[in-house]
């Protein structure tokens, strides 16, 4: 009997922002290394930045992921090319459990946005005048509302929308609810199983 998973659509994301600045934020500095023992990705969300947060005494630096308007922040706003580096999916599982549930940015390196994809946060973009525009109105306005639709690839902050870039793979995958690959697997597994028993190259052992 197939297992009866609903996988959710993500056709908008709303919420309040969180601005991270400067380009090339990679992997390593999302989720440090030494954070990436565990063995399952609880908890990850307290290592988020860690070395951008804290000093070699843990003192708190100057960081948006410490500052206390931003903690409900669920809109992630970063510039180019963030999420560069190693292929790591402990980046994008910490950002998720610190509370992320949409990044949009300038660029964003592929397997990081694919890595994004399979937690169902989307990853849109803009030029870099618009997402510096949104930053800056996210400075202003940490309580104001943002909109993220997938769907019609729009932002909405205040009394703006402007037009942003979702990947069309990623936007049909989102709002058709397919993101999910592993749970589309196990709700087909029947059909796997007897694909797999009629081909002749799959043995039985």
């Amino acid at each position: 009997m197939a297992h009866e998973v609903e996988i959710p659509s993500v056709e908008h994301v709303s919420g309040t922002g969180i601005p991270v600045r400067g380009n090339d934020i990679d992997t390593d500095q999302i989720i440090p290394a030494r954070f990436m023992k565990v063995v399952t990705f609880d908890g990850l969300g307290e290592f988020a930045f860690f070395d951008l947060r804290f000093d070699d005494e843990d003192e708190e630096k100057d960081h948006p992921f410490n500052e206390t308007q931003y903690q409900d922040a669920n809109v992630l706003v970063v510039n180019a090319n963030f999420g560069c580096g190693s292929s790591r999916e402990h980046a994008p599982q910490a950002l998720m459990r610190w509370g992320i549930d949409a990044v949009v940015g300038e660029s964003f390196a592929e397997i990081f946005a694919g890595n994004c994809l399979a937690l169902g946060i989307p990853t849109v973009t803009a030029d870099q005048a618009t997402i510096e525009a949104i930053q800056d109105w996210v400075v202003a306005n940490p309580d104001g509302d943002i909109d993220v639709d997938v769907a019609a690839e729009t932002v909405t902050y205040g009394d703006t929308t402007v037009d942003v870039d979702v990947d069309e793979a990623q936007r049909k995958a989102l709002v058709e609810g397919i993101w999910d690959t592993t749970a589309l697997m196990k709700a087909n597994e029947n059909a796997i199983a007897e694909t797999a028993a009629n081909l002749p190259y799959v043995g039985s052992d």
